[in-house]
């Protein structure tokens, strides 16, 4: 039986193991949900926060445990927090995606999300799921061994979770408002991150600098995570190599590199050995972007000082030599060269029989000006996005959520009939660009239809309409293998013949490069409704967007339970969002 993410069956066999079940646990957690006032670039902002703290709590797990985390939102906003990567195993109802699987958390108000983690080792993250919100609401999830397991690769002698971020010069929400109400993208950032702090090449930012101490000839950890609401990033360490062993939660055959590349939503583990002489070194984060016309060209650093601070007062810091902002070589390079560990911790080879092929577009394009209003995205237009020719809207303003349509079978939330193929056309080629008749596509609410337990099959083809662009395709609920990538329009006699079915990597976002292509697989045997996005938020929010709705198997055991008692009330959070959209106005959740 080849099944990706997990299987129950697979599940009931490890277990059954009494130690097994002795070992696992229950950790609990409580993220108070509130505005704080912090200062970053000789400016002071109120941000929303979970516990006062920007990143978040890390949550810190091993495979098997049940996780309960009590959220109390005392915001001004709905909030919905979502566990990026964690597959929620027959428990839709904990992945935390507004509209999708639950609507929001109301100011003043508690929800606690309950949910176990099973057939993950690594690093993956949580952040809220409502508005631009997960801008400042994120951190890490680590999810260790079980207990008496160990790593595939050497013992670390310390492990260093790194949250690549942005900060905003006002206030997130807004901003997003006035993108959308206006048609252009989000201001873009005015700094970059490391854990929350800018680094020295900033105003006011000297002392706001991430610094971690090392040991000469110690061997460290990074858990590296892209929480940046747009940017890719570069990341190198001056004069270091690095070891990768794990994206995305699943362990990789050691790969060896000098620089890092993450796409929003991805993580990284990769191992460093501190074999320098004694002194301090820039670790620095740098954007890679392609065909976006305005973005945030800086750069954020931190320090690695070996032994005491004295090191780092006595000679200046190392700094390393970064890519430039557009080095696809670089990115690709290091996207394509990574493997999956056979044999690894819940490995399990590339189903063979597809069930299900769909080939999706996925890129830019325009929405018309309403009538009377002003747009100042492309020739007066709103910028748009789609999948297929279908551009997504969540299904605000409705009293259910997705997931609660499809267990009550409910009708007039969403529509399955989100197309298999899209309207055909020379997809790389920039000359049609402007082409009306694709530019323009329909905003709907649908849904794939998968069987339980099909292997699915889906050729991602990224576009050149208005400019090429990245964009890294994010599927909730599932692990994918990545098969191939390349450039150009795909094609299937020439391309399926560089199909990886021994190792692929296995990833939950997949960075479709600019200009290319990608293709994944994946077992639906995770029965609900299923976000499918790009996690660049201004293309999120734009309609670069669809979901999968995986039915039921057939037994009761195999299928969704019943939704927790205590879920958020739809209708509520749908009013507030409607009254948010139509005055501009913030006052509407208070």
């Amino acid at each position: 039986m080849n099944l990706l993410i997990f299987p129950l069956q697979w599940g009931f066999l490890l277990l059954t193991s009494s130690l097994l079940l002795a070992l696992s646990s229950t950790v609990e957690y409580t993220f108070n949900i509130e505005n704080t006032s912090m200062q970053r670039l000789c400016h002071e902002e109120s941000i929303v926060v979970v516990n006062g703290s920007l990143p978040g709590p890390t949550i810190d797990v091993r495979e098997g445990d049940t996780v309960i985390v009590h959220v109390l939102n005392q915001s001004p906003y709905n909030i919905t927090i979502h566990w990026h990567g964690v597959y929620q195993l027959f428990n839709g109802w904990a992945d935390g995606t507004e509209y999708v699987t639950q609507c929001g958390i109301v100011p003043r108000n508690s929800y606690t999300y309950t949910f176990n983690v099973t057939g993950q080792e690594g690093t993956l993250w949580w952040h809220a799921h409502s508005f631009d919100l997960r801008g400042t609401v994120y951190g890490a999830f680590i999810i260790r061994p079980p207990l008496g397991s160990s790593y595939p690769f050497p013992q670390p002698y310390q492990e260093l979770p790194i949250l690549l971020g942005d900060w905003y010069n006002g206030n997130i929400v807004d901003i997003e408002i006035e993108a959308l109400a206006e048609g252009h993208g989000s201001n873009y950032s005015n700094a970059y991150t490391i854990n929350g702090f800018p680094g020295d090449l900033y105003n006011c930012s000297q002392n706001q600098t991430y610094k971690m101490n090392v040991t000469q000839g110690k061997t460290y950890l990074l858990r590296m995570m892209n929480a940046a609401l747009d940017s890719h990033f570069f990341f190198k360490l001056a004069n270091h190599s690095f070891t990768v062993v794990a994206v995305d939660a699943s362990y990789t055959v050691p790969y060896h590199t000098d620089i890092l590349v993450i796409a929003p939503g991805q993580t990284v583990d990769a191992l460093f050995t501190a074999n320098q002489s004694n002194g301090s070194y820039y670790m620095a984060a740098s954007p890679y972007n392609v065909g976006v016309p305005a973005f945030d060209k800086t750069t954020t650093r931190g320090i690695a000082v070996y032994g005491n601070d004295e090191n780092e007062t006595t000679t200046p810091p190392v700094m390393p030599v970064l890519p430039v902002v557009n080095d696809t070589a670089t990115a690709f390079t290091f996207y394509s060269n990574l493997t999956s560990l056979v044999g690894a911790p819940h490995w399990v080879p590339v189903p063979l029989n597809v069930d299900e092929r769909m080939f999706i577009t996925v890129g830019l394009g325009l929405e018309h000006c309403p009538e009377g209003a002003s747009c100042s995205g492309p020739n007066g237009e709103k910028y748009s996005a789609s999948m297929n020719n279908e551009s997504f809207v969540l299904p605000k303003g409705r009293r259910s959520s997705m997931l609660e349509a499809f267990y009550y079978n409910m009708s007039g939330v969403f529509t399955t009939d989100f197309p298999d193929h899209p309207v055909w056309f020379d997809f790389t080629n920039e000359s049609l660009s402007d082409d009306v008749a694709i530019m323009y596509a329909p905003k709907s609410t649908k849904a794939k239809r998968l069987k339980f337990n099909s292997t699915v099959e889906i050729v991602y083809q990224n576009t050149a309409l208005l400019y090429e662009i990245n964009h890294p395709m994010h599927i909730h609920g599932y692990s994918f293998y990545v098969l191939a990538q390349g450039f150009g329009d795909f094609n299937p006699r020439l391309d399926q013949a560089k199909y990886n079915l021994i190792n692929p990597q296995i990833r939950n976002t997949i960075a479709v490069s600019a200009g290319g292509w990608a293709v994944i697989r994946f077992q639906a045997n995770n029965p609900g409704v299923w976000f499918v996005h790009c996690h660049v938020d201004d293309h999120l929010e734009w309609g670069l967007d669809m979901t999968f709705e995986v039915e039921n198997g057939p037994t009761p055991s195999t299928s969704l339970p019943p939704p927790p008692i205590d879920m958020p009330e739809c209708d509520i959070s749908a009013n507030m969002y409607k009254c948010m959209l139509e005055t501009n106005n913030t006052s509407c959740f208070l």
